[in-house]
């Protein structure tokens, strides 16, 4: 009994979690880049009711997003167990933290933006588009090198997904300031591992007599 605990607090977890929290901030950031599709460098200064409707709605789902990343983050760990090389296990940790305040903290900065009068702050935009698509996408791309590092020392991960892993984490450690919608790489890798975890790669199963 104690084993069919583990069995479904961790890798069932991980992959519920994950799946919730791509969903959730894949939604937000299509429902931002469609209302400001200019960015923070855009040309317009005000936003239409349509326009402030959108960023709500994003911002409304990003604290559901963070819950549901921290969840999926503590039961990856849980995956791992004792095997997780320390090091790397710590800036899976912190990136993973860092992410998630960052995230928060650009939500909470978007919306004093859109309680501001008609006329948004250009700096308030770009205070925004800095947290979120630079320092957030940065450590979400740390995040995916260390989880693939991990996988693939773990032995946890098939092949493809860890070299997907580490491509898409080096594209929003390089250029995803740069390139329009390259923030939804992250929420895409994330899916893609977790519907691997759903899919019933377990350590566990290789090792059934351990149960009894």
């Amino acid at each position: 009994m104690e084993r069919k605990h583990k069995h479904l607090a961790t890798p069932r977890a991980a992959g519920m979690a994950g799946v919730v929290f791509a969903v959730l901030m894949a939604t937000a950031i299509v429902l931002v880049r469609i209302a400001l599709p200019g960015g923070a460098d855009g040309d317009e200064v005000t936003v239409d009711a349509g326009q402030r409707s959108a960023v709500r709605t994003a911002l409304e789902l990003l604290p559901f997003a963070g819950i549901a990343f921290l969840w999926f983050m503590g039961a990856l760990r849980e995956q791992a167990g004792e095997g997780e090389d320390k090091f790397v296990s710590t800036v899976f940790l912190g990136s993973g933290l860092v992410f998630v305040a960052t995230l928060f903290g650009a939500a909470a900065a978007a919306w004093t933006v859109l309680d501001e009068s008609q006329q948004d702050s250009p700096f308030g935009r770009h205070f925004v588009y800095a947290l979120l698509s630079t320092y957030a996408m940065r450590m979400a791309a740390v995040f995916i090198i260390t989880t693939a590092t991990i996988g693939r020392r773990l032995d946890l991960l098939p092949r493809p997904l860890v070299v997907l892993g580490y491509l898409g984490g080096l594209t929003l450690l390089v250029v995803g300031a740069d390139v329009p919608w390259s923030e939804l790489v992250f929420p895409a890798w994330v899916l893609l591992l977790s519907l691997n975890i759903l899919r019933g790669r377990r350590p566990e199963a290789s090792r059934p007599a351990a149960s009894t």
